[in-house]
């Protein structure tokens, strides 16, 4: 009876025993990924070997140009002295699969070399580089394998999945945010692999700033279709915390009509506490109302800088947006052309609201509680929506009223682009008119809009849809009378 019990006791013990391991595992993974910042999935020996980052940026209408920045670890790769001299290499490779075919688009490898340096000098002395190709529309899976070439054991894996989705040139599009340790202007160094469009731009792929590197660069483009106005751009960028609170923003106006543009610029974060940041790019044709987002996490360290924020109080991230540079009568332009789709409450909500904080706020909700792949990078539903804005005051416009506001732009920008549209400008015993044709709309519907003045200002006559104006005897309304 005794050894039973003391074989009991034992078997508890190893239990407990385990389960601490298996905590302690758990707390360390976690601190990790936290300090990694990204979604990527890892197998390592070595996590501080080498870092891995990436981004993207326009190069035609169905592929984006996808830079690749790495970075080996010196303190830990194992250094080898080669025909009398010291040295220390790595084994990159990359493989990029398409997630739909299951085809290998990249599947290459590298042998890196360097001069190894002396352990004083090595500490936090990252051996930076970069690679890049052209990637088509699509989803991919990015696997990349590191090994030290002295030591087989010392290895890391990072897999992630790329989205590739092309920059549209119709309207205004920002690429990726590239985050930099250093970036010189009109850089004498042009064979240097950094070097681009007058740029010297040096990427960190750890993303950890600090101490050690107290200043943020950033560089990020703007594409702008060739034709578009000139109105000029307002550039919004703030930095927020893992809590919300804003600790830098600066907003300004450059000229607009420019088809690709350079942007960068610089961020003190001395005075960061050690934190978890996120820098968010708005860009904003004031016009039409029409603009993106771009944003980047990155990692502060600074263990002297007391974090004053424990008390968590969220900000809205509207001052982030494309909408929190908007001016009071902008966010007025943008809701008129929003009512279409807006409730009578919502209406009313808006008309009560007296601050541009408020319909900066309004605005932002408005939008974000429509989107329909909130996964994803950007409000596609707004996008779509503001685009068919833009196609109205294309095709629609007269000398009194935008596009917008006529009958036939209503019908695009509500339900979109019909299945089919019958013309009848130049009938004998009609005045002109047309017959829109929604075939996946309620199980198809119609609506015909005439040129009753004969100014070219098409009315809507008669629909079949719900909630939509009808008359069974619209055709006696476009005959002409003898």
């Amino acid at each position: 009876m005794g050894r039973e019990i003391l074989h009991k006791k034992e078997n508890l013990k190893h239990i407990i025993k385990n389960l601490y391991r298996k905590m302690k595992f758990k707390i360390i993974f976690i601190a990790v990924l936290f300090l990694s910042l990204f979604t990527k999935s890892y197998s390592q020996q070595n996590a501080n070997l080498f870092d891995f980052d990436y981004a993207q940026f326009s190069y035609d209408s169905t592929s984006n140009y996808v830079e690749f920045y790495y970075s080996f670890n010196q303190s830990v790769l194992t250094p080898k002295v080669v025909d009398a001299n010291r040295i220390v290499e790595g084994i990159l490779k990359i493989s990029i699969e398409d997630t739909t075919t299951k085809q290998l688009v990249v599947n290459k490898q590298w042998l890196l070399k360097y001069p190894a340096l002396d352990s004083a000098s090595s500490v936090d002395k990252n051996l930076v580089g970069l690679l890049n190709f052209v990637l088509p529309k699509g989803i991919f899976r990015c696997t990349v394998n590191v090994t030290d070439q002295f030591n087989e054991k010392n290895k890391k894996t990072i897999s992630d999945f790329i989205f590739v989705k092309p920059f549209e040139v119709d309207k205004i599009a920002v690429s990726d945010i590239q985050l930099a340790s250093r970036i010189i202007q009109n850089s004498p160094n042009t064979n240097s692999i950094f070097y681009k469009n007058t740029f010297e731009v040096t990427p960190i792929p750890t993303l950890v700033f600090g101490e050690n590197i107290p200043v943020v660069f950033y560089y990020y483009e703007v594409y702008e279709h060739e034709n578009q106005s000139k109105t000029p751009l307002k550039l919004n960028c703030v930095v927020i915390n893992s809590k919300g609170k804003i600790y830098y923003r600066n907003t300004r106006e450059v000229a607009g009509g420019i088809p690709s543009r350079v942007e960068v610029g610089t961020i003190p974060i001395h005075k960061f506490p050690t934190d978890t940041y996120s820098l968010r790019i708005a860009v904003l044709d004031s016009i039409d109302n029409i603009g993106m987002t771009s944003s980047k996490r990155f990692f502060v360290y600074n263990p002297k800088i007391k974090n004053l924020d424990t008390a968590g109080v969220q900000q809205s991230s509207v001052l982030s947006s494309m909408f929190g540079i908007m001016s009071s009568e902008e966010c007025d332009d943008l809701f008129a052309k929003s009512k279409y789709i807006a409730t009578s409450q919502e209406v009313s909500q808006y008309s009560k609201l007296d601050s541009v904080q408020g319909k900066r706020e309004f605005l932002f909700q408005f939008w974000k509680k429509r989107d329909e792949m909130n996964g994803t990078k950007h409000n596609e539903y707004f996008q779509d929506y503001m685009k068919r804005v833009q196609e109205s005051n294309q095709k629609f416009s007269s000398l009194n009223r935008p596009g917008w506001k006529t009958d036939r732009g209503r019908i695009l920008i509500t339900y979109g682009e019909p299945s089919e549209i019958e013309r009848h400008p130049n009938e004998i015993d009609t005045k002109p008119y047309e017959i829109w044709s929604y075939n996946d709309l309620e199980g198809g519907v119609i609506f015909v809009f005439a040129d009753l003045t004969g100014f070219s200002d098409y009315q809507l006559i008669n629909s079949t849809a719900r909630g939509e104006l009808r008359d069974d005897n619209w055709q006696q309304r476009v005959q002409i009378a003898n």
